[in-house]
């Protein structure tokens, strides 16, 4: 019977090691999500809940609604990557409405391959987050619950391919793309001409991070082309411990028309200070302006084109480290009356949003 002991706690002890060691191997493939509620109230209280156009994230007035869910699958093994993730929500049905059916609902599909063993040099192609801006579609990354204005005007996502290096001290990252458009997985028809893009991120310390964005590329069918050309400055910087700043500042430029010498010009400014007096709350405020006369991207059909300012202030809850509430405060204010009150045109809007997420 000892005999029998002594081999049945060997064996146990082996199987349990054996287990041990499977266990802890760790797989190539993880899962992660992201769900976010929201309810938002237009004080001008637009008929069809919708707001403003110029406006894709939380956008229904008066709804309890998903601003966007996701399910992502992430891979990476030695040297090749590969993300994968499909969503749900107002913000896809608004910002990739021009998008094909079956690609509306793609939030990510790229494919990574390292082409160096001794420099962290990447190629990665297929659909990715934009490399312009520091806000994204993800509200939990971004400082202030809605987006701003030139976040809202300018690509969340792109499809093409991107070569990126990192320093081997982190400190710079660089970028160059190949692109099918100014946010597009399918091309205008018509349309046969290349975009570029192209990104420099410079870490000098801990506390800072200073990026520059370009984008340049043909919005039209190439009877009619005119070239456009876009530039994204943006840095942030941690002043204390408990207090965040961070400046963002956009211009672009696009032929008037074929072949013009002219060019109609965009830019906005923003500035959004955050403070975190506790680990569970977080309050921030923003100012913004953006001015696109011409209406290349914003058009509004009055005299003096899209020329509008805001302010806001957020308040966030953070019950679990995973999970965020929080609530804002609007207003924007135009050069013309570009907004609507009970269906009478103002120049003014008001909005209260709240949200909650979590992510898991």
């Amino acid at each position: 019977m000892k005999k029998i002991s002594f081999a049945a706690i060997c064996f146990f002890w082996f199987a349990g090691t054996q287990a041990q060691e499977v266990t802890t191997t760790q797989s190539p493939v993880t899962f992660s999500g992201y769900l976010e509620t929201y309810y938002s109230y237009d004080l001008g209280e637009p008929e069809d809940h919708t707001r403003p156009g110029f406006i894709y994230s939380h956008n229904r007035h008066n709804e309890l609604n998903v601003n966007i869910g996701f399910v992502k699958a992430n891979y990476l093994k030695d040297n090749v990557r590969g993300n994968l993730a499909l969503m749900a929500g107002t913000y896809a049905q608004h910002n990739l409405a021009a998008e094909q059916d079956l690609l509306k609902n793609v939030f990510e599909a790229n494919v990574g391959v390292r082409l160096s063993q001794h420099h962290n040099l990447w190629v990665d192609a297929g659909i990715m987050p934009a490399h312009i801006g520091f806000e994204s579609a993800v509200g939990k990354d971004c400082p202030t619950l809605t987006r701003s204005i030139l976040a809202d005007n300018s690509p969340y996502y792109e499809a093409g391919v991107k070569l990126g290096y990192t320093s081997k001290t982190e400190r710079w990252y660089l970028a160059v793309m190949y692109l099918n458009g100014w946010q597009r997985i399918q091309k205008i028809d018509g349309n046969q001409t290349p975009a570029f893009g192209s990104q420099v991120t410079y870490r000098p310390n801990a506390g800072t991070m200073l990026n520059w964005s370009t984008y340049v590329g043909n919005e039209q069918p190439d009877s009619i082309r005119k070239w456009r050309y876009f530039n994204n400055f943006y840095g942030l910087f941690r002043v204390t411990e408990k207090v965040n700043l961070t400046a963002g500042f956009d211009i672009g430029m696009q032929q008037t028309a074929y072949g013009s010498s002219d060019y109609d010009v965009w830019y906005s400014p923003v500035l959004i200070a955050r403070y975190k007096p506790t680990d569970k709350i977080q309050l921030a405020a923003r100012a913004e302006y953006y001015q696109d006369q011409k209406g290349v991207i914003i058009a509004t059909g009055t005299p003096d084109g899209f020329r509008t300012y805001g302010f806001s202030a957020n308040f966030d809850y953070l019950p679990a480290s995973n999970v965020m509430f929080r609530i804002e405060a609007r207003t924007l204010n135009s050069r013309d009356e570009i907004f609507l009150d009970n269906n009478n045109p103002t120049d003014k809007n008001v909005f209260l949003t709240t949200a909650l997420a979590i992510s898991f």
